[in-house]
């Protein structure tokens, strides 16, 4: 069976990992190392990876980033896993995916562990975004509002 495993594998029809998921990895090591020597400009990094983005998504990431920051000026502004990411305390809270970093048919935005949005027993963490109306902008305002509280 292993050697199944790692002759397809190889082939890359059964890859643990995709090239792209490999390439968000070695972001995130980056990251880290980045982070350690002090050497980071979290704010800088997240503006050059917005321009970076295909235009139909850096339209949407610019506005949710400015969206973010208005809802919640104290979090720290960085990347995680080479995404625009806002942390409280450290920790990631939300994040905005372009919808090329894996190849997606929209744009995400994220929560993570520390958001509080539970609601009962199940809720969402991530919503798909393909542009952004006015209702659009409350509801992203309130969630970011609520993931900080």
């Amino acid at each position: 069976m292993a050697a199944t495993r790692k002759a397809s594998a190889a082939k890359g029809s059964d890859a643990a990992f995709s090239d792209d998921e490999k390439s968000a990895m070695k972001e995130a090591a980056r990251e880290r190392r980045a982070r350690a020597s002090g050497k980071v400009d979290g704010l800088a990094d997240v503006l050059a990876k917005i321009a970076a983005m295909a235009e139909a998504d850096r339209v949407i990431a610019e506005k949710v980033h400015a969206l973010v920051l208005a809802a919640a000026p104290d979090l720290e502004v960085r990347t995680w896993y080479g995404m625009p990411a806002y942390a409280k305390d450290g920790k990631v809270v939300c994040f905005f995916q372009d919808a090329a970093k894996f190849k997606a048919r929209y744009c995400t935005l994220g929560f993570q562990d520390p958001a509080r949005l539970d609601e009962g027993s199940m809720w969402p963490t991530s919503y798909a975004i393909t542009g952004i109306s006015q209702a659009d902008e409350k509801r992203i305002t309130e969630l970011v509002r609520r993931a900080v509280s």
